[in-house]
């Protein structure tokens, strides 16, 4: 389960974990994931419109947690979404350890 600590405006929909533009513009997203203890690799996506736009790795088989990080700058039309999507692996404590960020950089 998320825990939503800012969501002004309310453009981040907890139920579904999407993030709907409310104006075209340029915005700034990342996020910081945890593996959990056993020797896996997991890949995190940070998703535009349903396509991948970065994505991050953790995948050292000798360290029992590991985070990974990506951050992008993104155009934006008014509507459009962006989500995370866990491609590979598992995360410690489902994404209780993970966060994911957002906000509006510049508006066009």
């Amino acid at each position: 389960m998320f825990q939503v600590l800012v969501n002004i405006g309310n453009h981040f929909d907890l139920a579904s974990s999407i993030f709907v533009a409310p104006r075209k513009g340029i915005y700034s997203f990342s996020f910081h994931v945890v593996k959990v203890y056993n020797r896996q690799t997991i890949q995190v996506s940070l998703m535009q419109n349903g396509y991948p736009v970065i994505s991050a790795f953790a995948g050292d088989q000798d360290v029992t947690r590991e985070a990974a990080s990506n951050g992008v700058l993104l155009l934006m039309e008014r509507e459009d979404k962006v989500h995370l999507k866990l491609e590979r692996g598992n995360l410690m404590g489902g994404w209780k350890y993970s966060t994911f960020s957002g906000f509006l950089v510049f508006p066009l």
